[in-house]
Parts: C-alpha cells; structure tokens; sequence
C-alpha cells in the first residue's frame, strides 16, 4: 500500500470513528466525549477511563489502546484487521466502548 491509500484509508477509519461517537451519543445515554489531535482520537467515558485511536504512519498501523490491551491494525483484503488476531477494527472498537461505557455499543465498518 502506499502511503496516499494507507493515509486515505486511515483517516476515513478516524472520522468514521468521530461520526460514530456522535451517533452513539445522540442515541443512547452513553457520554462519550471524543477529542481529536492530528492523527489521534481520544474516547474519554464518564468514569474518567480512554480509549485512544491513533496513526502509526510509519508502520501504515492504527492503533487502539484500551482497558483491555493495545491492539494494532493493518488493513487487508478491505479491512483493518489485528496483526495478530485477525479481529476486525469496528469488532474491535465496538467490545471496547462497551467495556468502557458499561452498555452494549456498536461501531460499524
């Protein structure tokens, strides 16, 4: 991949993220109040816990760090999928709001 497709796809992950924590907050009482710096999204919860999504250029990575552990994703065959696990970004994203949040949440490709 070159750096103009990892940079395209990346940032169309970043604001899918952005548009979805808006949705997530317009409809359910989750409070999830997203920040976003450069190639870098924060998710803070109402417990004062993160979540945090950011670029890896270099690596043409993103990575996800929460509660659960850090998680980096490559994106193959259409999808951003773990280096080691193969999970799907949004599978991902989706087990870790919940988490955080306390309620069943879903983030969608």
């Amino acid at each position: 991949m070159t750096e103009l497709e990892y940079m395209d796809r990346a940032e169309a992950l970043l604001r899918s993220v952005e548009t979805q924590c808006d949705r997530v907050n317009e409809t359910t009482e989750a409070d999830i109040d997203n920040q976003r710096v450069g190639g870098m999204i924060t998710l803070v919860f109402r417990d004062g816990s993160q979540i945090v999504v950011n670029l890896q250029k270099p690596l043409h990575e993103v990575w996800l760090a929460a509660r659960s552990g850090g998680y980096h994703f490559r994106h193959h065959e259409g999808a951003w999928r773990d280096t080691k696990s193969g999970e799907e970004f949004f599978a991902r994203l989706s087990r870790s709001v919940s988490e955080h949040a306390g309620m069943p949440l879903v983030f969608l490709p």
